[in-house]
């Protein structure tokens, strides 16, 4: 009987089968991270880029540790909008918010720019969504999929 593939082998074909404009000044995973949170796709956000983080030491550890943290917040407001009556998926806004502030403590020692990324702006997406939550006491949910943010990689920054 044939085993079915390891998260690090569909992961490795994931990357594959990306469209990331073959930047090569990133790796596959990294590009694209931001492909497919730009597409809403967040969970696999979070994932392609948990497969080059648990590669990485460094530096860069916490930064791609608080872009994954990023991602997954998305994924609970995305799966609470889905289904906000459901009882797992209806109680997601305030892990929402644990993680967007996780997020910014990771990502904040990157500001301004990191690897071509407006850092800055990221926290500010962070701070904002997290304040709503609080604000509404969990009860509203911020994100919908007609105003997802995207996420840009600036030229020639480093």
């Amino acid at each position: 009987m044939k085993q079915a593939p390891k998260k690090h082998e569909r992961m490795e074909e994931f990357v594959r089968g990306l469209d990331t404009d073959g930047d090569p000044d990133f790796h596959a995973c990294y590009t694209g991270y931001f492909l497919c949170f730009n597409e809403g796709r967040y969970y696999e956000a979070h994932d392609v880029l948990e497969h080059l983080w648990l590669q990485t030491d460094g530096r860069d550890f916490g930064f791609y540790k608080g872009l994954i943290q990023f991602a997954g917040a998305f994924v609970h407001l995305q799966k609470q909008h889905e289904r906000p009556s459901h009882p797992k998926d209806g109680r997601r806004l305030a892990p929402a918010c644990r993680l967007f502030v996780r997020a910014s403590e990771l990502l904040a020692p990157f500001a301004p720019l990191h690897h071509r990324l407006a850092v800055g702006d990221l926290l500010d997406i962070c701070r904002r969504k997290a304040a709503f939550l609080e604000l509404h006491d969990y009860q509203r949910n911020p994100w919908h999929p007609e105003a997802m943010p995207q996420l840009v990689l600036l030229a020639g920054a480093s």
